[in-house]
């Protein structure tokens, strides 16, 4: 997948845990939870979705990686080297 790619997953990931949230125009530099409603819940339903989609594995002590979109795409990239996208909201 591609870092865009990558990307719109997260945002998809999103769009199905907190369906409320308005995700266009997010700042892929900026912490996810500085610019949405995200509790630790929802993250850890984002982390678990990620496992379901895509059979990636997020070890808690590399969940900081994940504070923006940037910061998914760039510690995603590899592990989802050669896989679909895969989005529920399209």
């Amino acid at each position: 997948m591609t870092s865009e790619e990558i990307i719109t997953a997260i945002k998809d990931i999103i769009a199905t845990i907190a369906p409320d949230e308005e995700l266009v125009g997010l700042d892929t530099a900026v912490p996810l939870r500085d610019q949405i409603e995200l509790d630790s819940m929802d993250f850890l339903d984002i982390v678990m979705e990620l496992r379901k989609r895509y059979g990636v594995q997020v070890p808690e002590a590399e969940y900081g990686e994940l504070n923006t979109l940037d910061g998914c795409a760039r510690y995603l990239a590899p592990k989802l080297e050669g896989k679909e996208l895969k989005l529920v909201n399209a």
